[in-house]
């Protein structure tokens, strides 16, 4: 093989770890392994103890959060705002979950892999870009439902590489009627 073409082989190899030691070693590469759960810790007088939590399904508020672009998640990834991603107090990192706008019904599956939120009152911290998707960017926050969600491999693949998975249908009036049920117990 001549030398010129070994050259071009083997360059994205070599751009991707020069790019990669630009970051400082401090990333971790996103991947859906290991997951962690992590030990018990506090912040600001409030003890959070992470769980495997199998069957996850909670309503809550969601805020959004895209600032803090590069710096390190819980995970140990960079924070990219425009990805579809999330934070959570005691979910495993990573984790899959749906996220139910009870306003609207739209529904997304975002991957979480950071800790958060530690304002009183909300129950997951979305990138802007799942709050782009999910419709409440303006809002700043709404009231969500978050439940543990099992996606196919192309969507956790689409989701590591940043981008949305597949659509969901909207949530039936129905369905949202007894979800906003359930959360208006938590409202007074």
């Amino acid at each position: 093989m001549r030398a010129s073409k070994v050259a071009r082989l083997l360059w994205p190899a070599v751009l991707t770890l020069a790019l990669g030691a630009c970051a400082g070693g401090n990333y971790r590469a996103v991947s859906d392994t290991p997951v962690r759960i992590g030990p018990a810790y506090s912040i600001r007088g409030t003890t959070y103890v992470p769980t495997a939590a199998p069957i996850y399904d909670e309503v809550g508020h969601a805020s959004w959060y895209g600032s803090e672009s590069g710096n390190r998640t819980a995970n140990g990834e960079p924070f990219r705002p425009g990805w579809i991603t999330a934070a959570h107090a005691t979910l495993p990192l990573p984790t899959y979950v749906e996220v139910t706008a009870l306003g609207s019904g739209r529904r997304i599956i975002v991957r979480v892999n950071d800790r958060g939120p530690f304002a009183r009152g909300l129950l997951i911290d979305l990138s802007r870009g799942a709050a782009e998707q999910l419709g409440i960017k303006a809002q700043g926050h709404a009231a969500v439902r978050v439940r543990r969600f099992e996606p196919s491999e192309k969507d956790r693949e689409r989701l590591r590489k940043g981008k949305p998975a597949a659509s969901l249908e909207r949530v039936s009036e129905r369905e949202l009627q007894k979800l906003r049920a359930r959360m208006a117990p938590a409202v007074r």
